[in-house]
């Protein structure tokens, strides 16, 4: 405990001396999340750091989040704790994929999930997030969609749109393996709990939910509803914000094993050798960083005209 307050009270010397703010995504270690100045969802955070004076941003979650601060904050240095802290999904597409199958389909809108790296964000037309994929698929002209790399969540906007959608064949492994099976037993259990559940889940699984959200849709439905049991699926990690905002409140997740070893990485420890160090440092292309900043900024419009 001693050497958890000296290294908690380092950090917040360094992240002074550097002028840094620190970000931490809702699936993220439950020290992680109170030592950050910021929580929230992978886009919701990037959009944070552009907002704030910090000369650096150190970014605890995954690469690809880190790649869309970057993009978004290119005068800024930013930080990754851990270097090998990746996406399993995000990895499942690349530009030259995506590119041969564009060919294919020259009609379509590219629609880029904003897990994904920023060389295929660039190759896309806009971007989505699990809360806003239905409205900018809904927002486009085109009547055909390509949408990558996230084949569940693709499958939930086929259901809430009239479009024809492409779904790249990729997935959350974390959430992929949620199972119907999971939802029942849950329900047994708890039978007067309302069912939550992200749109990375598949279908089958949605079907059996009250209500579908992104993990900030989770985390203000939960605040605002008279319920007092929940159960959730979605990465466990979204817990601790869950139980600090509700006190109260019951919470079950309808599986043990939806952990996401890659959003565990960062440790409290990693976190101080990174402003120690200004390590890993993450920067995106200029050429290839304009592009993508441009089908993110499409989305933001659909955002801000709606």
């Amino acid at each position: 405990m001693q050497d958890m307050k000296k290294t908690i009270e380092r950090i917040n010397e360094l992240k002074g001396l550097h002028n840094a703010v620190i970000l931490a995504h809702n699936y993220e270690r439950g020290e992680i999340q109170d030592i950050a100045d910021f929580t929230g969802d992978s886009l919701g955070l990037s959009q944070q750091a552009m907002q704030q004076e910090a000369d650096v941003i150190v970014f605890c979650g995954v690469h690809f989040m880190a790649e869309s601060a970057a993009i978004l904050s290119p005068h800024k240095t930013v930080l990754l704790p851990e270097l090998y802290a990746g996406c399993p999904m995000a990895s499942m597409v690349t530009a030259s994929a995506l590119r041969k199958e564009k060919k294919k389909h020259p009609h379509a809108a590219v629609v880029c999930y904003v897990n994904s790296t920023a060389e295929v964000k660039a190759e896309s037309d806009i971007c989505c997030t699990s809360a806003n994929a239905v409205e900018v698929v809904n927002s486009l002209e085109e009547e055909e969609v390509l949408f990558v790399p996230d084949r569940n969540l693709a499958d939930y906007v086929a259901c809430n749109t009239s479009k024809r959608i492409i779904p790249w064949s990729g997935y959350c492994p974390t959430h992929n393996q949620i199972l119907v099976s999971d939802i029942i037993g849950a329900k047994e259990e708890h039978p007067g709990a309302e069912v939550l559940s992200h749109p990375e889940c598949r279908r089958e699984v949605l079907e059996l939910s009250d209500r579908v959200f992104s993990t900030t849709g989770m985390l203000d439905h939960v605040s605002r509803s008279p319920a007092e049991e929940f159960i959730i699926a979605t990465e466990k990690g979204i817990l601790h914000k869950l139980e600090q905002d509700n006190p109260g409140k019951r919470f079950y997740f309808a599986s043990e094993f939806a952990v996401c070893p890659e959003m565990k990485a960062i440790d409290i420890e990693a976190l101080m050798f990174s402003l120690e160090r200004r390590q890993h440092v993450i920067s995106v292309p200029e050429d290839i960083r304009v592009k993508a900043r441009r089908a993110l900024d499409r989305m933001l419009a659909v955002k801000r005209n709606r």
